[in-house]
């Protein structure tokens, strides 16, 4: 080896190079390995012609040759001409140039095809370093040949594809192919779930490159595989988690609208004892009130009523776990059976305390903040064992806060009914229990959606001459203010008709009161003037929905009474008569807007309707009560949003 041609012959990649690497000569073999032609390698430094993933290895190599006088090896991969890489041991060792007298390096490409595994010592070192399984796939034979690094056991060496792919899951194996039918340089990771013998399904990564094993070797798919089942089960116990977290605050948010929109404490008790349990895991529930200092006791199906029927009625003031809860303000834990007989030998008298295990445990969360009127608790029964997690705790602590804004809230609102339903009955005439040749007969029902009392009125009464005056109407608002204004307009058209009794007159002289006094509010009303005895009916309008007539033999008539605007308005307005007939067995229907009009339904079809119903009701041989009945009844029914009151006068 002492001319330079010598050490350049032969079939394998090799060149010569200074020592501080610039390529001096080199064979054709060595520039089509690197993917150029000798013209642009001369005079180049080595390194400088490799892929930039090479250019340290190959520099470092030949600063090993040059400064000692031992062989250095590297394996490389040169570009190759095709998708695969050619992964060469590279040898580079000092030499000296007979003709110049200089020392020199000389690079070539080892011979290993009878050593093929050795090329894979870098891959396989790199593997382990990264935890990384090593593999060869050779087409050929159709075998997957473990070379080590991790997860071993996954494949034993010489392993045929056909026994590997039953272990993939069915839903993965076309991946796995894609990766051994390889047509690009490197695929990307690919996720495969893998059945092994001892430890059930593997999650795991993997990925193929194409590489030729020596320069004119044969070429292979190399594979990486890594074992991620650790790092998925971790992340399936994560999202788990996640998600019980995330359905526990869907729960708690759920129970939570419950309580805000519970109207009665009938909702509010089926709110808490249905979930309340279940929101927390335990085996029951108990709900107690306090009305009249005295517990009232309702129980989910997890607690048999008669099972606590001791503590239904007992006194605020006896010693027990939930009354010293409700009048503490402070929640109660007992985390066993033996705590509970210790403090509360009383109550653990009870059958349902009787049945439970040893290891049961109870929770006490009082409705309410401490120095709060005393309002109820609640108690929670958990017979595993429990132990509340400090969130859990909280939880139930906020929300026992919360039922007892919201019992607080039904509770005033009840109150708030029961005084505006009381003072609209104060302001609603009684009827004259008899006018001769008549039966008359009123009904009212307040709003479906609120708690405040209607402007809604209606009025029957003699006068001097033997007529009667009949009037119906409606104030705008919902208000104790337009009560008060509903009554205020009732009486001054009682004691204007007393002195002159034609309707027109009536709401001429009501309208310029009103206007008078400047008052924010409006009426619409309308009013009639019936004669008993002869049937004879005067009657005008302002803005109200007009008269029913129904008839005995089944139908009924609209009666479209002239008038004027609503009362309120407008200075100077006429109110206009018009005079008809109200034959014997008819009936005059006269109501408010909300029992012909609502969600859906128009006027013109509300009307229809109740005129049908009342005219029915006449034929069907009802009174005027049983009229006035069918009619409110219906218009409750359908769910209208206003109040609604029926006036019905029927000439007998």
């Amino acid at each position: 080896m002492d001319a330079s041609d010598e050490l350049l012959r032969g079939d394998d990649p090799a060149a010569l190079l200074t020592r501080s690497g610039v390529v001096s000569s080199l064979n054709a073999a060595m520039a089509m390995a690197l993917g150029r032609t000798t013209e642009q390698c001369l005079g180049r430094g080595f390194g400088d012609l490799w892929p930039a993933d090479q250019r340290s290895s190959a520099e470092n190599l030949v600063t090993h040759a040059a400064a000692g006088k031992t062989v250095a090896m590297r394996a490389l991969e040169f570009p190759g001409s095709g998708e695969a890489s050619v992964a060469c041991l590279i040898e580079a060792r000092p030499v000296k140039d007979p003709a110049r007298g200089t020392r020199q390096v000389w690079v070539h490409a080892l011979d290993a095809r009878n050593d093929l595994a050795g090329l894979l010592i870098p891959f396989l070192l790199a593997a382990k370093a990264n935890n990384f399984g090593l593999w060869l796939y050779t087409p050929h034979d159709d075998l997957l040949e473990w070379m080590g690094g991790a997860s071993a056991e996954l494949w034993a060496e010489g392993t045929s594809v056909s026994d590997v792919m039953p272990r993939v899951h069915p839903d993965d194996r076309e991946a796995l192919r894609q990766l051994l039918e390889l047509t690009t340089s490197q695929s990307p990771w690919v996720r495969l779930r893998y059945l092994t013998e001892h430890e059930g399904w593997h999650h795991l990564a993997a990925r193929t490159r194409r590489i030729q094993l020596g320069y004119g070797g044969p070429e292979w798919i190399l594979g990486l595989i890594r074992d991620d089942t650790e790092q998925v089960e971790r992340q399936e116990r994560l999202q788990a988690a996640l998600s019980a977290e995330r359905g526990r605050a869907k729960e708690i948010g759920d129970i939570s609208s419950a309580l805000f929109s519970a109207a009665t404490e009938q909702e509010l008790q089926q709110v808490i004892l249905t979930r309340l349990a279940a929101t927390f895991g335990g085996a029951g529930a108990l709900l107690a009130l306090v009305e009249e200092d005295r517990l009232c006791v309702s129980t989910d199906a997890g607690i048999a009523l008669w099972e606590v029927k001791d503590l239904q009625g007992m006194s605020l003031h006896d010693l027990g776990p939930l009354q010293v809860a409700i009048l503490s303000g402070k929640s109660e834990f007992i985390p066993d059976r033996k705590e509970f007989d210790h403090r509360w030998s009383r109550t653990a008298r009870l059958p349902w305390i009787g049945r439970l295990g040893s290891d049961y445990a109870v929770a006490i969360t009082p409705l309410g903040e401490s120095g709060d009127q005393p309002l109820g608790a609640w108690m929670v029964v958990f017979d595993s064992g429990y132990r509340p997690a400090l969130d859990d705790w909280a939880f139930m602590t906020t929300l026992g806060d919360l039922a007892g804004e919201a019992l607080k809230r039904i509770r005033l609102q009840q109150a708030h009914l029961e005084l505006a339903t009381a003072l609209q009955q104060s302001m609603l005439p009684t009827l004259p229990a008899h006018l001769p040749g008549l039966e008359v007969a009123a009904r009212y029902h307040p709003s479906q959606d609120r708690l405040d009392i209607g402007g809604d009125w209606y009025d029957a009464f003699a006068l001097p001459d033997g007529t009667v005056a009949l009037e119906i109407g409606d104030v705008q608002g919902h208000d104790v203010d337009a009560a008060a204004f509903m009554g205020q307009v009732r009486l001054v058209m009682r004691a204007i008709a007393t002195h002159a009794p034609a309707p027109g007159t009536v709401l001429t002289r009501t309208n310029e009161l009103i206007v008078a006094t400047d008052s924010a509010r409006f009426a619409s009303c309308s009013m009639l003037h019936l004669d008993p005895r002869e049937g004879q009916v005067t009657g005008t309008n302002a803005g109200h929905v007009p008269v029913l007539c129904a008839h005995k033999d089944g139908s009924h008539t609209i009666q479209e009474l002239p008038g004027g605007p609503v009362l309120g308005v407008a200075p100077d307005i006429d109110y206009p008569e018009e005079t008809f007939t109200l034959d014997m067995d008819s009936a005059l229907v006269m109501v408010t807007d909300g029992v012909v009009e609502g969600p859906g339904l128009t006027l013109d079809a509300g009307l229809k309707r109740a005129g049908t119903l009342a005219a029915q009701a006449l034929r069907d041989g009802l009174n005027a009560e049983g009229i006035a009945d069918r009619v409110l009844d219906t218009a409750v029914a359908v769910d209208h949003a206003d109040d609604v009151a029926v006036l019905v006068v029927r000439r007998i």
